[in-house]
């Protein structure tokens, strides 16, 4: 079997290009992604932020080709060791899958089949893409959880996901992830549902595998500080944009659009009882009636006159950072 070279280290492990979804709805076509853009080298993280609903999670579907039938990419490429995924077939796209390209979804109990061992399901990429037999795969998962911190690996390989505490079958999941060591692993809230303590593990967790095995790692979260203890690099997403991007340290330390900056005020480090916690006013617009002109301008602070009647860009602010706000520099200097 053929396998694709992996990249030179000066070219990005993962490179999505101007990508825009479009997702049929009773009420028509709506654009849930629109022109988004980052890449992410191999051995760092690269975090997708933003509230519920602003296209982290499909931007994630469309990079690994499981979007829903409803949801079709119109535009854009998606470059894995320089091959645009977009332009392939789905039987070369499934060849991707685990060895160069792989995800960890945010609900391991739906993730994970309930009626197969999980021995078995952690040891199919074996044979799938290695062509072992079902004794060696198995005896490749058993390694894989001993890996992950599943006690008792050989006899719990036999136990069905039902039987494994939420935080265990996260660390499944991780171990199904990694299993043919990706270029790229892209991880889907993977602390959603979990305990403070066990979300603390299961972050330690991927930060090791990814030193290990040299991944890149896109983080998907609305957890601001699992970004700031986690990320190299953040991309702020706002109704299907980006509206920020660039080094974490610098975005959180100066942020560069009003969004970027209501997201850490509302942080409550300095919250007194009885007085209210301070919060981005309003919501994201509808994916329907997204405005022509700025995304946030209905929740902004800065709006005026142009940002209703013109989209700002993505431009750069310098120091290997981008903003899409029209008055970028006067919040800088705020």
């Amino acid at each position: 079997m053929t396998t694709t070279p992996a990249p030179p280290a000066t070219e990005p492990a993962l490179a999505v290009e101007g990508l825009c979804v479009d997702l049929s709805t009773v009420s028509g076509t709506v654009r849930a992604v629109d022109g988004v853009s980052f890449s992410v080298r191999r051995g760092r993280t690269l975090a997708l932020l933003g509230e519920s609903g602003c296209g982290k999670s499909m931007t994630a579907l469309s990079v690994v080709g499981l979007l829903d039938p409803a949801a079709e990419v119109t535009a854009g490429a998606v470059r894995v060791r320089g091959q645009d995924t977009l332009r392939m077939s789905a039987a070369e796209r499934r060849k991707l899958a685990g060895p160069v390209l792989s995800i960890v979804f945010q609900d391991a109990l739906t993730a994970l089949n309930p009626v197969q061992p999980v021995g078995r399901q952690i040891g199919e990429p074996f044979r799938i893409h290695r062509g072992l037999s079902r004794r060696q795969a198995e005896e490749k998962a058993i390694e894989l959880m001993t890996r992950v911190g599943i006690p008792e690996p050989r006899q719990r390989a036999k136990s069905y996901p039902h039987q494994f505490s939420g935080g265990m079958r996260q660390r499944l999941l991780i171990a199904m992830a990694v299993a043919l060591d990706p270029d790229v692993l892209i991880a889907d809230e993977p602390t959603t549902a979990l305990d403070v303590t066990v979300q603390a593990q299961i972050m330690r967790l991927l930060r090791d595998l990814q030193h290990e095995r040299d991944m890149a790692v896109v983080l998907i979260t609305h957890d601001l500080a699992v970004v700031a203890q986690r990320a190299d690099d953040v991309v702020v997403m706002y109704a299907g944009t980006v509206v920020e991007q660039g080094p974490v340290h610098d975005v959180f330390t100066s942020p560069r659009h009003p969004y970027t900056r209501g997201l850490l005020d509302s942080v409550p480090e300095d919250a007194e009882r009885g007085r209210p916690l301070p919060a981005v006013p309003g919501s994201p617009p509808e994916l329907s009636a997204v405005p022509p002109g700025c995304v946030f301008q209905a929740r902004c602070p800065m709006v005026r006159e142009r940002c209703v009647r013109e989209r700002p860009s993505l431009r750069g602010t310098g120091d290997g950072r981008s903003a899409a706000c029209h008055f970028s520099e006067e919040l800088d200097r705020a």
